[in-house]
């Protein structure tokens, strides 16, 4: 038996969810596909600073998964800019968090690392 998805914890969903180069023909039909938590991890570490820790906590999965969900993440980016590709973020295995004041908002105070003693 397959074991069951765990889902990624995510705060809001991108603003804009197709990026690319301002010549590319109409026609063009090159794609660099991004899921939604891929584009979490991004946010999270690289914009809000965290460490892959702090960001798995928040996402709620471990921290190897962060780390290859992460390294995805950066290698689409990657092609997208060198090679010109345009790209798309959709789809992956998140929820989006019910939190209240969570969305934007989310900043590294929020995070709960570790409970009080």
């Amino acid at each position: 038996m397959a074991r069951p998805i765990k889902w990624r914890k995510v705060c809001s969903l991108p603003e804009c969810s197709k990026f690319g180069p301002l010549d590319l023909p109409a026609d063009a039909n090159n794609h660099v596909h991004m899921t939604v938590d891929e584009y979490e991890t991004i946010r999270l570490i690289d914009l809000e600073g965290f460490t892959q820790e702090e960001c798995a906590k928040k996402m709620n999965v471990a921290r190897t998964t962060v780390q290859g969900i992460y390294f995805e993440a950066r290698k689409k980016l990657a092609e997208s800019l060198v090679n010109g590709k345009v790209l798309l973020i959709e789809g992956g295995e998140y929820r989006l968090c019910d939190r209240v004041g969570c969305g934007r908002g989310c900043r590294r105070q929020m995070v709960d690392l570790e409970p009080p003693n």
